[in-house]
């Protein structure tokens, strides 16, 4: 009774487990450090799962004690860590504004001379935006990448111009290759101080710090809907990069 009582819990533990990497292999074939290294936390989570009579062995040991007792405190400390992240990112995303100034799009894969369906997303964000308030500028972001027919900014304009929206009140940068510098040259190109960002949800609290250490005052977002299948995988890939961030300042 007592092993079947073990098989079922491991059981209860495992298809959770199993499932969790499904979603993250559904961005699918993007893989990037935010599925890889979901997927392979899952993975060791699943074989402390199948091999807890070894975890309970070396338990039993002094040392294995010490190494276990360290690994859990390093992963409560993680999810901890990652719930405080996830705050941030959602109190940055729903940080709407009143009357924006300013709209900085921040580029993203162009496949050819088409802006990829990611980018399409935030443009469409964007373009609403701007049927909302006529007055808005709008600086579209990011140079040509490889593979790229045009830059990325003279994508962005061209679709926007295509969907109705005034030439006039569209700026290109089309110089940056980095998140980094699609706020730094588009700052360069405004005197305004007072910016909303237009990007997917997740990326909205980096690039709010990012934009304020360019010398932004006052960041706020217009966020795109992100395709549900890839939300999990560049949820946790934007942990890393809000990592890297703080401890590099980039």
């Amino acid at each position: 009774m007592k092993t079947d009582r073990k098989k079922y819990l491991r059981l209860l533990l495992l298809v959770p487990e199993f499932l969790l990497i499904l979603i993250f292999n559904a961005a699918s074939p993007i893989y990037n450090e935010g599925n890889i290294s979901a997927i392979g936390f899952l993975i060791l989570l699943m074989l402390v799962t199948i091999c807890f009579d070894l975890v309970k062995k070396l338990w039993k040991k002094k040392a294995g004690r010490a190494v276990i007792t360290a690994v859990t405190a390093f992963t409560a400390a993680g999810f901890i860590y990652a719930g405080v992240l996830s705050g941030l990112m959602i109190s940055a995303l729903n940080d709407q504004p009143a009357e924006p100034k300013v709209l900085i799009v921040l580029g993203c894969q162009v496949k050819g001379t088409r802006p990829s369906r990611m980018l399409a997303r935030r443009l469409d964000a964007a373009f609403e935006e701007m049927q909302a308030h006529p007055d808005v500028t709008v600086i579209v972001s990011g140079g040509r990448g490889s593979g790229e027919a045009v830059s990325e900014a003279e994508c962005m304009k061209k679709y926007l111009v295509e969907k109705g929206a005034d030439p006039e009140r569209i700026v290109k940068e089309d110089k940056s290759t980095s998140t980094a510098e699609n706020l730094r040259f588009s700052l360069e190109l405004t005197d305004e101080r007072d910016i909303t960002i237009v990007t997917d949800g997740y990326h909205q609290y980096r690039a709010s710090l990012m934009a304020k250490k360019e010398g932004a005052e006052n960041v706020t977002a217009v966020s795109a809907d992100t395709e549900k299948r890839f939300l999990p995988t560049y949820w946790v890939r934007e942990w890393l990069g809000i990592t890297h961030f703080f401890v590099f300042g980039k």
